[in-house]
């Protein structure tokens, strides 16, 4: 059964899933990025036995690939930046195979600056990008495959359609509380998992305070340059990767994109933003 770690890209996932890695798959509480191997991204080819060939045969898979994981006995995470929907009257995923999800929002205005260092894209085209109903995701180096295809939709889109889902029990996290309230967020989304897995052994103390230390932002960031990331994107315009932790806590829309496209970004999306109090 899988617990779904749910989000429009750049909005925190990661950071979710580094945590969960280290707290619990490391014996010690002690994040490396090897750990991220435990958490996989769905849809992507690891969960398919062949090239999928266009959306039809994509969507035909998913749920085929989630039984084999319910099969397996055992409850696994998974990314996902797929909106909670269906093609064609396929579902994405249903409560016959998802014990859960946590679903990590952040400020749109935000997420904007990130996709545009991210994807090495300019300001209108991340404005297009996050405001696009039809949005979808695919790996840019195979473009006969579809197996990595997510239908992210809208940053409005995306969040709504996994918070009126009826099937699945979803967690709410706010990025802006990870960076605020790191601790009290992680243990409520620690608390989420265990309640769902029914593993009533609480909190490890140890592992909890080593896994919130060595998933700290910077020290990421720092790793991530002595290291490397995999997980980082070629920049075919800049010719180089570009750093996939990059400015975390100090990214501020004030200061990075122009007054018209956040008023373009407020207006568009108020409803929502007002609902998670970012207006």
């Amino acid at each position: 059964m899988i617990i779904w770690l749910a989000s429009y890209p750049k909005s925190g996932n990661t950071w979710v899933r580094s945590f969960l890695s280290a707290y619990y798959y490391a014996p010690d509480g002690k994040f490396t990025f090897e750990l991220l191997k435990n958490i996989k991204q769905f849809p992507s080819k690891d969960f398919f036995n062949k090239e999928l060939k266009s959306v039809d045969e994509a969507s035909e898979n998913w749920l085929i690939a989630q039984k084999k994981i319910k099969e397996n006995g055992k409850f696994c995470f998974l990314k996902t930046h797929n909106v909670n929907g269906a093609y064609k009257g396929r579902s994405f995923t249903n409560g016959d195979y998802t014990l859960g999800a946590i679903y990590i929002v952040r400020d749109p205005r935000n997420v904007l600056t990130s996709l545009m260092n991210h994807y090495s894209i300019s300001e209108k085209q991340a404005l297009k990008m996050i405001s696009s109903v039809y949005r979808n995701l695919r790996d840019e180096n195979n473009d006969a495959d579809y197996s990595s295809y997510s239908f992210i939709s809208s940053w409005s889109n995306n969040y709504n359609s996994w918070k009126f889902s009826k099937n699945i029990n979803t967690l709410f996290v706010k990025y802006e509380d990870l960076e605020k309230e790191k601790e009290k967020t992680f243990l409520k989304i620690i608390n989420f998992v265990n309640k769902n897995i029914q593993n009533n052994e609480g909190i490890n103390e140890k592992k909890f305070r080593s896994a919130i230390e060595t998933t700290d932002f910077e020290l990421l960031k720092r790793n991530e340059e002595k290291e490397g990331f995999e997980e980082a994107i070629f920049s075919k315009k800049e010719k180089k990767y570009k750093p996939f932790f990059n400015l975390g806590h100090k990214n501020n829309y004030k200061k990075l994109l122009n007054s018209k496209t956040i008023r373009h970004i407020e207006k568009e999306f108020s409803k929502d933003m007002k609902e998670l109090k970012y207006l």
